[in-house]
């Protein structure tokens, strides 16, 4: 085994250099700190590895994504959510006896309690869909207890998988009703998956409701584009409330809080608020792309470069496609979408973007794509969540099939030093 060495005061220690099956390689410092007395220091952690996963291969410098070893090319163009869901769970595509009792088993699983509708009845009007989606699967862990324990069986682990994959649907479905003070519709288990949360969503019991084979099958790539991405932030909360023995549910509730935030699963979310934005100033494109080359002015095109891809994101040309099949489909006449392919255009041509490697990434098109189907802006994020679920469920199962131990970062202290208490009456 390779090592690299560290030299302290004169003294050399030898540290093992691991190799990935990709070729990245880590120098392992597990034992640091009882060798030598120190830690390192890595604010977000943007250079430390906190774990060793089987689950999703990651190239920001070539644009790669792979799941399971396949590419993500493959898999949106040839397969559908809950296939890649088990993919990511199990370790392997599923033949078709497996394929088709994971799918019966999810679907017999989307109702939840009835009691749970009590708690839709207690929010706010206005209540943000995904403080619903976070609570609500917190919830649900106090209809199924025998979930909680530390000591879950395999038997066990796979039901409660089925019931979160299935009940995110209808709880996220449920939650836009509820924000638009519309009658709930109940699963109809003779759809798919994506094709029940939309009729979930959408349909009215005052009229029939018919599925758009179009926007099915969108939903079920963008699901699949979005279903794991390696140790981002919402996924490595996921990993850490895990190792704590939290239940499945708790940890899961917390990835949803952490990709709440406006600097992860937001994102799509402020593209459109961008675009709403230029409309408003008048919807001159080429005006507001010169306002974002200005280093002076605090203007910034949204959904444009990763902070991970530093070439092309490879999302980002399959759901481009996507977008362009939608919005041919239903010919919407939106002043948005104009100002967006507009953008699009001047981003791919105007050398600034290009030399820079400014792409539109999967942020820009999915935005546009779920306000083509008609899904409100607050939804985009719980949108991502439904689709993220099987990555999370994957990194919380890996971290605990693999026994890892209770994650604990360490701290460099940089406070007051120790100083006596002063009585109140003594302070000045």
């Amino acid at each position: 085994m390779d090592k690299a060495k560290l030299i302290i005061d004169d003294q050399t220690h030898e540290l093992d250099i691991v190799v990935g099956t990709e070729g990245e390689r880590a120098i392992d410092i597990s034992n640091l700190r009882t060798e030598t007395g120190l830690i390192t220091s890595d604010s977000g952690f943007k250079s430390t590895g906190s774990t060793r996963s089987a689950i999703t291969f990651l190239d920001g410098e070539n644009g790669v994504l792979r799941y399971r070893g396949y590419p993500i090319e493959q898999l949106a163009e040839k397969s559908s959510f809950l296939e890649v869901a088990y993919l990511l769970i199990y370790g392997d595509l599923p033949n078709a006896t497996e394929l088709e009792n994971f799918t019966y088993g999810v679907t017999r699983h989307t109702l939840i309690h009835e009691d749970m509708k009590k708690f839709y009845e207690g929010y706010p009007a206005k209540a943000h869909p995904m403080g619903i989606l976070a609570s609500m699967i917190s919830a649900l862990s106090t209809f199924y207890p025998e979930a909680q324990k530390s000591d879950l069986s395999p038997k066990e682990v796979d039901i409660t998988v089925k019931r979160l994959i299935a009940k995110i649907a209808t709880i996220s479905a449920w939650s836009y009703k509820k924000s638009m003070g519309l009658p709930i519709m109940y699963p109809q288990n003779r759809l798919s998956y994506c094709g029940n949360f939309l009729h979930m969503m959408f349909a009215l019991p005052t009229e029939d409701y018919e599925v758009n084979p179009v926007i099915e099958k969108a939903l079920n790539t963008l699901l699949i584009l979005h279903a794991d991405h390696e140790q981002n932030c919402s996924t490595s909360t996921v990993r850490m409330a895990g190792s704590s023995h939290a239940s499945l549910y708790a940890a899961i509730s917390s990835g949803v809080c952490a990709l709440w935030g406006p600097l992860h699963g937001g994102a799509n979310q402020e593209v459109i608020e961008m675009l709403e934005k230029i409309q408003a100033e008048g919807g001159d494109v080429k005006k507001m792309v010169e306002k974002a080359k200005d280093k002076e002015s605090s203007f910034r095109l949204m959904g444009f470069g990763h902070r991970v891809y530093k070439n092309f994101d490879p999302r980002a040309k399959i759901i481009k496609e996507v977008c362009d099949e939608v919005l041919d489909d239903l010919g919407i006449d939106d002043p948005l979408l104009d100002i967006a392919k507009s953008l699009e255009e001047v981003a791919l041509s105007d050398s600034y973007f290009v030399d820079r490697k400014l792409y539109p990434n999967v942020d820009f098109y999915s935005g546009i794509l779920y306000r083509a189907m008609g899904i409100p802006t607050e939804m985009f994020t719980v949108m991502f969540s439904m689709g993220r679920l099987p990555g999370w469920i994957a990194q919380w199962k890996e971290m605990r099939d693999n026994n890892e131990p209770i994650s604990r970062p360490r701290q460099v202290y940089v406070g007051a030093n120790e100083r006596p208490y002063v009585d109140l009456k003594n302070r000045k």
